[in-house]
């Protein structure tokens, strides 16, 4: 049963992120995301893998918690994009 509400919890939260990606691809802008967060948010799907490969737990959850990891990485990716959009679209001061 605990499988089972975590499963939830993990579902629940990587639905989320393709809504995520998909603004974040449409809007090519990074203000408003945090780099920070992003990273924290990856950091918990590492050590949800991590916890379910050294507690050799590793059961049908586990493909989730990757799903989750890679759908961040692609955020993240977007990010660094975004930012550097966000830096070619800037006014040049001092020319």
């Amino acid at each position: 049963m605990a499988e089972l509400f975590e499963t939830f919890m993990i579902i629940c939260f990587g639905l989320s992120w393709p809504m995520n990606i998909i603004k974040s691809f449409r809007v090519r802008t990074a203000r408003g995301k945090s780099l920070a967060f992003l990273c924290f948010i990856e950091f918990g799907y590492v050590c949800g893998i991590m916890s379910k490969l050294l507690s050799d737990r590793v059961n049908y959850v586990f493909i989730f918690y990757v799903l989750n990891l890679v759908m961040v990485g692609v955020d993240l990716i977007l990010y660094f994009r975004n930012r550097r959009l966000d830096r070619l679209a800037a006014p040049h001061h001092g020319l």
